[in-house]
């Protein structure tokens, strides 16, 4: 850059303002964040020395403006006010509550024994359809048998886990979360679970 740097550099930041900010807008994404970085920019230039050197002015000032943009955003990091704080302790937690869990692992417990009181067959054949997505041939080829007689075994098996379940319901005869009752039949139980969802 020939000449006076900082004079030159500021006869091109007034000249070409617009543009300055323009280009500053699409890399900041904020007409306000981009004004305030140009203007910071042009104060910073007035302390700086060596700006004779400059060999592309253009590029030099939105250098320095997007620096200045990143020094006013690290600046302008805030802290939680006390009101903000309280309003973070009565969001609700997501996590399940204690009757849940409980309820959630008596569910599993009552599955796994339905499992493992079904005839093997149709435990391997509910097991790979419904866990390792096996399709009603591949189990048909799997136990040299026709897919007809697959989905009768995996019917079956789906019956008989429900009506085990049931059974222990029966004998549990407490009431589950939220009101249900274990002896209810899973089928209302998965109604009433879907509609306090809703």
């Amino acid at each position: 850059m020939t000449g006076s740097g900082l004079a030159e550099l500021k006869r091109l930041f007034t000249e070409r303002y617009e543009t300055l900010k323009a280009q500053l807008v699409r890399r900041l994404g904020s007409a306000e964040l981009a004004g305030e970085a140009l203007h910071d920019a042009y104060v910073q230039l007035a302390d700086r020395e060596g700006l004779n050197e400059v060999r592309h002015p253009q590029a030099y000032l939105l250098h320095t403006a997007v620096n200045a943009a990143i020094d006013r955003l690290r600046g302008t990091q805030r802290y939680l006010s006390a009101d903000e704080v309280a309003d973070l302790y009565e969001l609700a937690d997501p996590a399940p509550g204690p009757s849940h869990v409980v309820q959630a692992r008596f569910d599993l417990t009552r599955a796994v024994d339905a499992l493992a009181a079904l005839p093997a067959r149709q435990r391997d054949i509910l097991y790979s359809a419904r866990v390792d997505g096996l399709t009603l041939k591949e189990l048909a080829q799997r136990w040299g048998v026709s897919t007809r007689l697959i989905s009768r075994e995996l019917q079956a098996a789906h019956e008989f886990c429900a009506r085990h379940m049931e059974a222990v319901d029966a004998i549990a005869g407490g009431a589950g979360k939220d009101g249900n009752k274990l002896s209810d039949s899973p089928k209302k139980r998965a109604h009433v679970r879907v509609a306090e969802r809703l």
